[in-house]
């Protein structure tokens, strides 16, 4: 828990501070990262969880496969399903097509075509994907 509280924290100042001073897509490509590695972290916690619950069953340790059988564990709790929708996307940004738009000033805009459809990832929307990885924390503990 104590790692994914670290990668929180350097997250968070990516958000509020780096990103607010720079206004560039490689800090938003950066925070996103962080956050992958933070979700992979908790994807982890989530696994030991449900092997002491004796839900689990034994797979590749393949992230993918470990995300597929988490979203059937967990299809129950909300933000947990929420953030692996997330994870995906996260996961998969290296591979999509990204177009920067407005950097160094205020609109900073990163459009990343994703699965076919665009998604713009501004500061409102980074901010709705940290709301939801705070209650995924809180899930968590």
């Amino acid at each position: 828990m104590e790692e994914i509280i670290k990668e929180k924290i350097s997250a968070d100042h990516l958000l509020y501070v780096s990103l607010k001073y720079t206004k560039t897509c490689d800090v938003i490509i950066n925070l996103l990262s962080r956050w992958k590695n933070m979700i992979d972290k908790g994807m982890d916690k989530l696994v030991e969880k449900a092997k002491k619950e004796k839900k689990w069953k034994p797979i590749p340790d393949a992230p993918r496969a470990k995300q597929v059988q988490l979203k059937q564990i967990y299809t129950n709790k909300p933000e947990i399903s929420e953030t692996l929708k997330l994870y995906e996307l996260f996961r998969d940004l290296d591979k999509c097509d990204k177009i920067r738009e407005n950097e160094f000033r205020k609109g900073v805009n990163l459009k990343v075509i994703y699965r076919g459809e665009t998604i713009n990832i501004n500061l409102d929307k980074l901010k709705e994907y940290a709301a939801i990885l705070e209650k995924f924390i809180s899930a968590l503990r």
